[in-house]
């Protein structure tokens, strides 16, 4: 195959359709892009999984005084001294926890206050309202219902809340964000092998004249179907280089240099994840488009 008539037919397939291959290369750029987003916000829910996960405590409230009258958990009056050692040598008897942190109804209201210290709400509570907790970090956080079972419903014991619950919701919602994305990729995508199977037939009909001279003189299928098969792949090519940049820049741009000042407790992914993510856009690019072109010219290059 004369690679100089390959290169030349290329190029004539490009300048006639040039702006179908625009839109081909526009298309591919933005579904790539959210094909690549979408696995690197799935590598980074993993990430702050494994990185929360292992700071995930169990928090063992305590009654005071005023859940007594008002907590049907407290019915039994504020927790005292026995009922406190007594919940604090069961935790330690226990092989799945860790360590044990005990925060006093003063610490937690000096908590709450900085928390909390731009609110209007700020002076709405007293530090005789706030309740003595037992922190809990577990061997493994999985092993929640350990705890809730031997320690809700006893006596002195308000509440037992697992932190996993609140870090669960936020998974969730990210999960959720990222489903959406991945439907809204394949939107994308389809429309994208669609414009790419009519600038292929396009161009195939604007040149019938000429692949049928060329079957007449001997020429195989796969000689005439090269030419628009490598104009589909370049501009799908091109596409996800965009696509690259685009990733590339979003990691830059976004993460390193606003999110990561933003947002410093989320451990954000690396560079790393980028790499991995880049080579597979570059050859879906590449690889989509020419097998949706090689399967469209079966019917429009007959001759």
């Amino acid at each position: 195959m004369r690679a100089q008539f390959v290169l030349s037919e290329i190029g004539v397939g490009l300048r006639r359709n040039l702006t179908m291959t625009f839109a081909v290369i526009v298309s591919v750029a933005l579904s790539l892009a959210l094909l690549g987003g979408s696995l690197l916000a799935r590598d980074q829910v993993s990430t702050m999984k494994g990185y929360w996960y292992d700071k995930v405590q169990v928090s063992i409230y305590l009654c005071n005084k005023n859940d007594a009258e008002s907590d049907p958990n407290c019915a039994k009056g504020a927790v005292t001294e026995d009922q406190k050692k007594q919940i604090l040598s069961d935790l330690e008897e226990l092989e799945i926890v860790d360590k044990v942190y005990h925060e006093s109804a003063d610490e937690a209201f000096k908590h709450y206050k900085e928390q909390f210290k731009d609110s209007p709400l700020v002076d709405s509570l007293t530090a005789d309202q706030m309740q003595e907790s037992y922190r809990v970090k577990l061997t493994d956080p999985t092993k929640f219902n350990v705890i809730n079972t031997a320690f809700s419903g006893r006596q002195g014991v308000q509440e037992v809340q697992d932190q996993k619950d609140l870090l669960e919701n936020l998974f969730n919602l990210l999960n959720g964000m990222n489903v959406a994305a991945l439907c809204v990729m394949t939107l994308m995508l389809v429309v994208a092998l669609l414009l790419i199977i009519n600038t292929v037939r396009v161009s195939a009909f604007s040149r019938r004249r000429e692949t049928g001279i060329m079957r007449l003189v001997g020429a195989s299928g796969f000689y005439i179907q090269m030419p628009f098969i490598l104009e589909a792949a370049i501009a799908g090519l091109i596409g996800a280089g965009f696509a690259c940049v685009l990733l590339i820049g979003g990691k830059f741009f976004l993460i390193n240099n606003w999110l990561q000042e933003k947002i410093p407790l989320i451990n954000f992914i690396g560079w790393d994840a980028v790499a991995k993510v880049l080579p597979l856009i570059l050859a879906v690019g590449m690889l989509m488009p020419a097998v949706a072109a090689f399967f469209a010219l079966r019917k429009y290059l007959k001759v």
